[in-house]
């Protein structure tokens, strides 16, 4: 198997600490260069809202994990995809053990083909590859549905 690997990088300055005013912002650094600016999600204070939260990156996270199965499928069964866009939703709540967790991951997939578009039954049997496909939908506790647009 393989391994992965992310830095996360956050240092105090001159803020102050123990009162819970300091900022949240810190750095997400990856193996190929690419440097993610990282937060707490708002309200909190000190959040950056420009920043991309955890709860976030996980949502885009297995939304870029279906979508790249799908890619794959689609392309071995001869489809052109020219354009997939997911407006994903994760819902947040108490799990089965009371705990506060991601319950749900919505994928919402539309997407545009070169070409004549396949059957509704071709389209569903892709979405449900990719599905039982995707490690990270495998990884979560939570429910993962898609439901294409």
């Amino acid at each position: 198997m393989s391994t992965h690997t992310a830095t996360v990088d956050w240092s105090r300055g001159d803020q102050s600490f123990t009162d819970g005013a300091y900022s949240r912002g810190h750095d997400w650094r990856f193996d190929g260069g690419a440097v993610v600016r990282g937060s707490s999600a708002p309200p909190v204070p000190g959040s950056d809202p420009a920043a991309v939260d955890p709860e976030e990156a996980l949502v885009a996270a297995v939304s870029a994990c279906h979508m790249l199965f799908f890619l794959a499928f689609a392309a071995k069964a001869g489809l052109t995809v020219d354009r997939y866009t997911d407006a994903a939703v994760a819902s947040m709540g108490r799990d089965e053990r009371g705990k506060v967790s991601i319950t749900r991951v919505t994928l919402l997939p539309d997407i545009r083909w070169g070409g004549e578009a396949p059957s509704a039954e071709v389209l569903d049997d892709l979405h449900h590859r990719a599905h039982e496909a995707c490690y990270l939908a495998n990884s979560i506790r939570g429910e993962v549905v898609v439901e294409p647009v």
